[in-house]
């Protein structure tokens, strides 16, 4: 049987990745890397916006203000079009809640939006969100291909006890995930209609 290009890199990503069980970084190998895009590939699925989004977001990659408390994310990936091409200058409009579940539905706290550079990259730093009551670990994003249509959606973390008693997860939106030294590093690939 032949190998996808999907499948090669869902190979190959998956062999660093770490997961995050019971609030311990342990390593566990990932069910299902985010998939790599190969020619054709179906858009990245979309979720509910939620009650908590506020319009109008400061730009920046770094949503850490004033050393807010919680888990470092490094959060990389990148945005393509079906036919696995770059989309630069790709909006991404991210919110969620802090590491007791609560969000500042008054200010911008954990709340920001940046661009996708030249070859559709992007990378983000926060923190790892907490849980609250109905809700696994999540981040909730927009990402819009310029002058396209806005993909709402939410990314979810692996081996969450709470993943499967969520009623929205979607494995499809797992990040894969690495402990590092100073943080946790994860990784996902947007893909959108253009």
């Amino acid at each position: 049987m032949e190998t996808t290009r999907r499948q090669f890199f869902s190979f190959l990503a998956a062999l660093p990745f770490s997961g995050w069980l019971m609030g311990m970084f342990t390593e566990v190998p990932l069910l299902e890397p985010t998939p790599a895009c190969d020619d054709g590939d179906e858009p990245t699925p979309a979720q509910t916006e939620g009650p908590y989004f506020t319009p109008n977001s400061p730009q920046r990659s770094n949503l850490r203000e004033d050393k807010i408390p919680g888990t470092t994310l490094v959060l990389s990936g990148q945005v393509l079009n079906t036919k696995c091409q770059p989309v630069k200058k790709a909006l991404l409009d991210w919110w969620h809640c802090d590491d007791k579940g609560v969000y500042d539905n008054e200010g911008y706290t954990l709340r920001g939006h940046q661009y996708t550079d030249e070859q559709g990259f992007f990378k983000l730093e926060t923190i790892v969100p907490g849980m609250y009551t109905g809700r696994t670990r999540h981040l909730h994003v927009k990402v819009q291909a310029p002058g396209k249509a806005i993909l709402t959606t939410q990314l979810y973390f692996p081996e969450e006890a709470g993943n499967e008693r969520d009623r929205i997860f979607n494995h499809k939106l797992l990040v894969s995930l690495t402990r590092k030294p100073a943080h946790l590093q994860a990784g996902f690939t947007f893909v959108v209609k253009t």
